[in-house]
């Protein structure tokens, strides 16, 4: 982490988002802090990637705010970064996609080699450096993501399913850099639908159903026993796709 002015907190204000004449994300409230790991969790279909590109800005909402704690001197938009589930890799060397990232951000030339050096080194990809990033692993490829993200110092990393379709030791690796992001001071916020990588990770979670969060609490009361019912529900393995609720049941934060 850099000694910037923080963008943090993260304030979303009535946020809703349509798309083919259906509103997907309807009046989410909620507020995001420095140095924590937040998993959005629920059912599929949630809006829970949805959210995470309405706050990266990847979307524009149809109505409400997405609103950085930042003041006139910086641009949020070169604090955050996002690695998505099945990251696009560039036509070229995994080495020489980190470099990219760099020069799109503007860093001098001169300063780049020890940068990715030392970034391939903790992601442990120093010895495919040289090879075509598009032939690595699904694990590999994950780990180049993360490695193009986390060499930005990011004060945000959104994170939507990185562990998707990964193996338990890939996972385990992605966990682990995960958690070595997180104690730098970076705020991640992620989704999940694995509820034991969840307890491992988060120190705070959302749960949303159907395009609104039902619940937002620290991962210790979430797992002991989630206020929602739905949230419970949820955590019982059951299928809740048929579960309809009043909307005073959203939560306001």
């Amino acid at each position: 982490m850099t000694n910037h002015p923080s963008i943090l907190p993260l304030k979303v204000r009535n946020l809703d988002y349509e798309a083919g004449g259906k509103n997907l994300v309807k009046n989410i409230n909620c507020e995001f802090n420095h140095g924590k790991r937040y998993l959005l969790l629920g059912p599929n279909g949630a809006g829970k990637t949805l959210l995470l590109r309405l706050c990266h800005g990847l979307l524009k909402p149809k109505s409400g705010n997405v609103v950085w704690s930042s003041g006139k001197d910086i641009n949020p938009k070169h604090h955050q970064a996002m690695v998505t589930q099945r990251p696009v890799m560039l036509r070229r060397s995994a080495y020489a996609n980190i470099d990219y990232a760099l020069s799109v951000r503007g860093v001098d030339k001169a300063l780049r080699p020890d940068m990715i050096n030392a970034v391939m080194q903790r992601t442990g990809l120093t010895r495919v450096a040289n090879k075509l990033a598009t032939v690595l692993s699904l694990g590999e490829q994950q780990r180049l993501a993360i490695a193009r993200a986390w060499v930005l110092k990011p004060q945000v990393l959104f994170m939507d399913e990185p562990t998707a379709s990964l193996d338990p030791p890939a996972t385990h690796s992605i966990e682990e850099l995960i958690h070595e992001i997180s104690a730098e001071g970076t705020t991640v916020i992620m989704t999940c639908h694995d509820l034991g990588q969840a307890k491992r990770l988060a120190t705070d979670v959302l749960f949303m159903f159907r395009g609104r969060i039902k619940e937002m609490s620290s991962a210790d009361d979430f797992f002991a026993g989630p206020q929602n019912d739905l949230a419970q529900a949820f955590l019982d393995g059951q299928l809740i796709w048929w579960k309809r609720r009043p909307e005073k049941d959203d939560v306001q934060i």
